[in-house]
């Protein structure tokens, strides 16, 4: 049996279903008038979209990018869409993401670019992608200078999250997928932990649903749920990715916490809460030993939310919320205050 949670946007809301076995639902997904589906997705993925997709009469050709962070970029877009021009794919045909959020990042992004946008449905497998990356309409790829610095706002038509797919989920993405579930604890104060997984999965994607409703593109609320990725992507350069996205997420809130206390804006207590639920998830909050806090603090200066001077979503006594303007030296003190791994 399925979750449902609902994107509600309008006469652009969508559907993401959450459950075991979701992906045989994948067909009713498809919007009315599709003729072809170019399905996106990687070697190694664990269920078969385009098979599903098939046994629903549909005609489905596949295109496979490559692994890793690396494969995030312009290039791999150029690969789908020369894959849509040999198709001969038209405004009412359908891209379908099927994998992790790098997946569904690219995915969305080719498809908002064909012919100046067609419609795209993920398929997420990985707890990452589940909870953050496939929901809310944000895709993008990195450049050398910086994480997902190109980039649209496209919405999906649905979202499958089948867990099913979790069951091979390597030990380190199970962790990456945990260090993004981890932020919802502190943008709603639930205790997610208490959750069945289905159920947790269900909650982080209506927290995100609601967000996403209130500010669709990024004007203001929606930046939120970017809480400890400032100097989560700065990591994720420094490190050349040897670090994954939701370990330096992770690393990203303990610091956010330890900033904010810096600031003025929480106690010692409420950073003892971040820590004690980041270890409740089995990760690790500290800075690799190898960092440069003077070189973490350049690239937080190029991070996109920086609009003026340094920018961070910082805890604080109305909750989460974009700070700009924050001082560079404080900014280098709460990385001396962290924990070294």
């Amino acid at each position: 049996m399925s979750i449902s949670v609902t994107v509600p946007l309008g006469d652009r809301s969508y559907p993401v279903l959450v459950g075991r076995g979701a992906v045989g639902r994948l067909g009713d997904m498809v919007p009315a008038g599709v003729e072809r589906v170019l399905v996106v997705t990687q070697s190694g993925v664990p269920l078969d979209a385009a098979g599903v997709l098939r046994g629903a009469g549909l005609d489905v050709a596949t295109v496979e990018i490559g692994n890793g962070e690396a494969a995030k970029s312009l290039a791999s877009v150029e690969e789908i869409l020369g894959r849509l021009s040999a198709l001969g794919a038209t405004r009412r045909d359908l891209v379908v993401g099927a994998g992790g959020g790098m997946v569904t990042d690219v995915a969305g992004f080719a498809a908002s670019l064909w012919h100046r946008g067609i419609r795209v449905v993920h398929v997420a497998t990985t707890l990452l992608a589940m909870v953050d990356a496939a929901i809310g309409g944000k895709t993008g790829v990195n450049l050398g200078h910086g994480k997902n610095l190109v980039g649209t706002f496209w919405q999906p038509s649905g979202v499958i999250c089948d867990t099913a797919a979790l069951d091979s989920l390597p030990p380190r993405e199970v962790r990456c997928g945990h260090g993004e579930m981890a932020k919802y604890h502190f943008l709603t104060g639930d205790d997610l932990l208490g959750l069945p997984l289905e159920e947790r999965i269900a909650r982080c994607v209506a927290i995100k649903a609601e967000v996403v409703a209130s500010d669709e593109r990024e004007s203001g609320r929606r930046a939120i749920l970017n809480y400890g990725h400032t100097l989560a992507h700065a990591l994720e350069i420094e490190t050349g990715f040897a670090m994954a996205h939701g370990e330096a997420v992770a690393v990203g809130i303990a610091y956010a916490a330890r900033l904010a206390r810096r600031l003025g804006r929480i106690g010692e207590d409420r950073v003892g809460q971040h820590l004690r639920v980041l270890e409740e998830y089995g990760l690790d909050s500290g800075l690799p030993a190898t960092s440069d806090p003077d070189h973490l603090v350049a690239l937080m200066h190029g991070d996109k939310k920086a609009l003026d001077g340094l920018t961070f979503v910082l805890d604080g006594p109305r909750g989460v919320e974009v700070v700009p303007g924050v001082d560079g030296a404080e900014a280098r003190k709460a990385l001396a205050d962290m924990a070294v791994r």
